[in-house]
């Protein structure tokens, strides 16, 4: 659990890092029509969404909430891995240790 925890903050300040690097010196609508214009830009962004959407696949399963589906799903789209890195850190520190919970959630115990 510690390891996990640690991997997952670790990343947390990765994404954080790299979106505030986005934010303060790239420009979104210039550097995203270069990525159209390469083959792998495009194909960079298919996997990414694909992650992104596998990803949500686990949270719809994991909640139990509508709302909060909603909103992790929607957070997922539009901020990313970022998003994944939170809900797991959530999930680490509410599952008291319980790899079930962080992999089910309230769902409990797959027999």
């Amino acid at each position: 659990m510690k390891y996990a925890k640690i991997i997952t903050w670790l990343g947390l300040l990765a994404m954080s890092a790299g979106l505030l690097n986005g934010f303060i010196n790239g420009d979104f609508f210039i550097d995203g029509a270069a990525l159209f214009e390469n083959p792998w830009g495009v194909m960079s962004l298919i996997d990414l969404y694909v992650g992104f959407v596998l990803f949500s696949l686990w949270i719809v399963y994991r909640e139990s909430s509508k709302i909060s589906i909603f909103i992790w799903v929607l957070a997922m789209m539009i901020l990313g891995f970022f998003t994944a890195c939170i809900y797991i850190l959530i999930a680490l520190y509410t599952s008291d240790g319980d790899w079930d919970y962080i992999f089910h959630g309230k769902k409990g115990k797959i027999s």
